[in-house]
């Protein structure tokens, strides 16, 4: 197993990990205290929230499609895209919602990225 996929795939987990909390856990103390989020707003927005977690699921299976594509080549233009839509995910995120999602989201994709092109 190359480092690249290695990579690709702790994002694709964290991004199965990132839908948990906000498909299910949004509105829980644990939920609350992740996003930043009060009981109120929370609960306010507990559907934006479950759709939101929906999109980070289709993040994740869209790199862990790369990970087992039969053609190495055509996957890693798979993890390739979802890694590019991970890193503009987290500077908008970064820019719109909590600073901290640059370092716990874009970041990690842009290495990743590095490292797929980089052939690691």
């Amino acid at each position: 197993m190359t480092i690249s996929v290695v990579l690709v795939a702790i994002i694709a987990l964290l991004h199965i990990y990132i839908l948990y909390l906000e498909m299910f856990l949004w509105a829980t103390p644990k939920g609350q205290k992740a996003f930043g989020t009060t009981a109120q707003v929370a609960q306010d927005s507990k559907g934006l929230a479950f759709n939101q977690g929906l999109y980070n699921g289709f993040l994740a299976a869209g790199l862990i499609w790369g990970i087992f594509y039969p053609d190495a080549d055509v996957g890693q233009h798979i993890q390739l895209f979802f890694l590019s839509c991970v890193l503009i995910a987290g500077i908008v995120g970064s820019l719109t919602a909590k600073r901290s999602i640059l370092y716990i989201q874009a970041v990690p994709a842009l290495v990743a990225i590095v490292a797929v092109l980089m052939k690691w």
